[in-house]
């Protein structure tokens, strides 16, 4: 699908690199793996370009949680859903009965919606714009015992880069615990997007006695973008 509609104030699609500002210009030169359909008119502003997860990345993502999901797992809660990377794969994978994407920036929902049009899955979504630690309990918490929680949260920044082993319980503006207790209240089936350099100690203090957890490494072009933390049923124990 290829949209032609001019994005509101404060939302972009650049075409010339001579637009794109310093800051994000590395990302607008990747934008292809990003998103493929990026010449299609996909919709950014400035400040997504730094949370939104490569496609061939979020494809393989929503390809092993559809694989790790008990079949009795039918919504999938995308969190942190951004400019739309992860929701778009999630839909477009065809596994879930509903798909409840959460985005704190209007402007930044605008997008992601947007986005999905360009995909066409638009309509398979259900957009809540909104904090989704108020939003889950209160209008999610029903859906919870058949939900998959997926939360690609912000990592405050690429700094994280600069560090060989990440500190997260420093993540801004939200740290590991800050998003991992009230996700796992609403449902022990959680999936998190976290930096490649996370410290895995971390990780594993989260598990329950005699529990394991699944952490995948997520690459392109032989190096880490991310990685996943599986919890509950997902953890292949």
């Amino acid at each position: 699908m290829t949209t032609n509609a001019d994005p509101p104030e404060g939302i972009q699609h650049y075409d010339s690199a001579t637009d794109v500002p310093f800051e994000v210009s590395k990302y607008w030169h990747q934008r292809y793996n990003i998103f493929s359909k990026y010449d299609d008119g996909i919709w950014m502003t400035d400040s997504a370009w730094f949370g939104v997860t490569p496609e061939p990345v979020a494809t393989r993502i929503a390809a092993d949680i559809a694989r790790l999901a008990p079949p009795s797992k039918t919504v999938l809660v995308d969190a942190f859903c951004g400019a739309g990377g992860n929701t778009i794969a999630f839909a477009l994978s065809g596994r879930w009965k509903q798909i409840f994407a959460v985005e704190k920036d209007p402007k930044v929902l605008a997008c992601a919606k947007h986005n999905a049009e360009v995909y066409g899955v638009a309509k398979k979504i259900f957009w809540i714009q909104g904090d989704v630690f108020a939003e889950l309990p209160k209008r999610l918490k029903q859906a919870g015992k058949n939900a998959v929680i997926f939360g690609s949260p912000p990592w405050g920044g690429p700094t994280y880069a600069d560090y060989e082993v990440y500190d997260l319980s420093v993540m801004q503006p939200y740290s590991l615990l800050d998003i991992y207790k009230p996700f796992a209240a609403i449902s022990k089936d959680v999936v998190l997007y976290l930096p490649r350099t996370s410290d895995l100690r971390q990780l594993a203090q989260l598990a329950k006695p005699g529990e394991r957890l699944k952490v995948t490494h997520y690459c392109m072009y032989g190096a880490s973008k991310a990685l996943c933390v599986f919890f509950g049923s997902l953890n292949g124990g």
